[in-house]
């Protein structure tokens, strides 16, 4: 590593940038994993379902399948564009969605995706800026892909696969009731920087400045001489299965862009795809920032360059990608680790500290995130004045709904999160969704989602359904320890207050607990609006009261109850992450987040 281009933005840390001509306006939109419900197959290999009240056919995966999910197939269709219409009205000409714009890089959505990119770049001058996420190429080339819980036409499951997985073979008939078309396999990095080119991935006439890794223009940019450097052949890093053999070549599709004077755009291509010995990759969603030094070396040294560039050329400098870059649980993830072990709730995902420092010492002084589907501010800090701020804006497609809209210049970068609550059209599925219902009833099938979201007022109480029913359905049975799960849900407030020997306010229940647990770990202090205040005050009664009996005991299951209240009290504790101001010059952050 060339310690150069470490040293120079370490001295350069306290150098005040020069200011931006005027203040720009950036919308953050990660995680929208976007699903056309009125996508169609181009060789009419699934028409879609019929709507008997006259509007077109669409095609949608199940309630079942959005219930287990992390984030909603569905009605993110709609929310992507309600976030688009809201970032608008508030004269947004600069959207970045930093990964996971797809989910797993399916053509028949990629191509409607970019239909609206084209609609709102037409109607109000937008431009967007992508970069990619482990559901956009989830493997470095085209992959046979599908998905098996499409909504069909009886309200079963339908099965949509792509020729050459194993449900669509190519050597022989495909499996009964299966639907088999090329639209639905997995895009890899050519056909995506292709299809995108003009978001970011490739330079424009208007960009006045673009360059890669691996090219760097001197002179006066020429975006015409620049554009042959965008293409995939132009962006490979070898990686090797084993050392100096079985190597093989990856695109980077890194980019730093100034889309106007004086801004910075820095584009960072995380996913890291480790080779598989008996061939293929490893998917990228669980290494990210953390095996950057590993498999990107390349990159971190780029990172460097660039930040250092940017100091010295009084350029202001936002980077992203669809990745933390620094642990989002407030100092917790050793105490989530010890209560639900490592492989639960996503904390293998979370950047290492050592992570953050690599990223901080290349210069980096703030960057936005993603991949979690989480909302939160997250500081590093280093003993000499270093600091990293992580920035990561809630996804449209899951609770709590909405983006981040960011007003930078020279000194100060502010942070406000839009919420989603009016959306129109987010309920017109739920015909579709009714005759589902019914078919699993008829089926006797155990464990059916509750079919009360239905009778959802507006986006905000859909999506807090959809995390409640998240709790229960995946999370509780799946992730949470026996003893505590069955705690929580044979009990409420007064039958946990009994427990502890104290009165408490009550009119909660223990699968309450559990939900608040996941709103605070998702949503940091925007979830404070859904949970009562009265409520909190008796978890810190409850945790106070349990406390010095776990200490004594640890196991019994009242200590792990315990843990979690502390737990939950310091998530909401955490730095401000709905509206706040960033000092770039000493990495002070301040809440500018009304209450009242």
């Amino acid at each position: 590593m060339n310690m150069k281009l470490f040293l120079m933005p370490l001295l350069a840390l306290f150098l005040t940038p020069a200011a931006l001509a005027e203040d720009y306006k950036l919308a953050f939109m990660p995680d929208v994993h976007f699903h056309d419900v009125h996508g169609r197959f181009g060789d009419d290999a699934f028409p879609g379902i019929a709507d008997p009240t006259g509007g077109p056919p669409v095609t949608i995966r199940t309630m079942a399948s959005q219930l287990t999910s992390t984030r909603l197939f569905n009605e993110n269709y709609f929310a992507f564009r309600a976030a688009l219409d809201d970032a608008a009205r508030r004269g947004v000409k600069l959207v970045v969605m930093n990964g996971d714009f797809s989910d797993d890089g399916q053509p028949v959505h990629l191509h409607g995706l970019k239909r609206i990119l084209e609609e709102y770049e037409a109607r109000h001058g937008m431009r967007f800026f992508l970069t990619n996420g482990n559901h956009d190429p989830v493997q470095p080339g085209d992959t046979p892909s599908g998905k098996k819980d499409f909504l069909g036409t009886d309200g079963h499951p339908q099965p949509i696969f792509s020729p050459g997985t194993q449900e669509c073979p190519l050597d022989a008939p495909p499996r009964s009731g299966v639907i088999c078309t090329p639209d639905i396999a997995a895009m890899g990095y050519a056909g995506i920087l292709s299809l995108f080119a003009q978001d970011g991935f490739a330079p424009r006439a208007d960009d006045l400045y673009w360059e890669t890794p691996f090219y760097q223009p001197t002179g006066r940019f020429d975006a015409a001489v620049t554009i042959p450097y965008a293409a995939p052949a132009a962006r490979l890093y070898q990686v090797c299965a084993r050392e100096k053999t079985d190597c093989r070549q990856v695109v980077d599709s890194s980019y730093l862009v100034e889309p106007v004077a004086g801004l910075w755009l820095l584009a960072i291509d995380a996913n890291i795809y480790r080779p598989k010995e008996e061939g293929g990759f490893k998917g990228s969603g669980d290494a990210g920032f953390n095996e950057l030094a590993t498999w990107k070396p390349h990159l971190l040294a780029w990172i460097a360059d660039v930040a250092a560039r940017a100091r010295q050329q009084g350029k202001t400098l936002v980077t992203f990608s669809h990745y933390p870059a620094v642990d989002t649980n407030n100092g917790t993830s050793p105490d989530i680790v010890a209560l639900f072990g490592p492989k639960k709730l996503d904390l293998h995902r979370m950047p290492s500290a050592e992570t953050s420092r690599l990223l901080a010492d290349a210069g980096i002084r703030f960057t936005v995130g993603g991949h979690l589907h989480f909302n939160d501010t997250a500081e590093w800090r280093g003993p000499d004045g270093r600091y990293l701020v992580n920035i990561q804006p809630p996804p449209p497609a899951a609770y709590i709904p909405a983006y981040k809209l960011m007003t930078v210049n020279g000194q100060m970068v502010e942070v406000e999160t839009p919420r989603l609550f009016k959306v129109p059209g987010f309920d017109s599925l739920f015909g579709f969704y009714r005759t589902e219902w019914q078919r699993l009833k008829d089926d006797g099938a155990p464990d059916i989602w509750d079919k009360s979201i239905l009778d959802s007022r507006d986006y905000r109480q859909f999506t807090d359904w959809h995390l409640r029913e998240l709790v229960r359905l995946r999370f509780l049975p799946k992730d949470w320890p026996t003893d505590l799960r069955e705690l929580l849900l044979s009990h409420d407030a007064a039958g946990l207050g009994k427990l502890a020997g104290v009165k408490l306010t009550g009119g909660w229940t223990g699968l309450d607990v559990a939900v608040d647990f996941h709103r605070l770990l998702n949503t940091g202090d925007l979830a404070l609006d859904d949970i009562p205040a009265q409520r909190l005050a008796d978890y810190r009664l409850l945790a106070k009261t349990l406390s010095p009996a776990a200490a004594a005991e640890p196991n019994k299951v009242e200590s792990r109850l315990a843990r979690l209240l502390q737990i939950m009290q310091r998530l909401a504790d955490g730095p401000p992450a709905d509206h706040f101001r960033i000092d770039l010059k000493t990495g002070a952050i301040a809440d500018m987040t009304d209450r009242r």
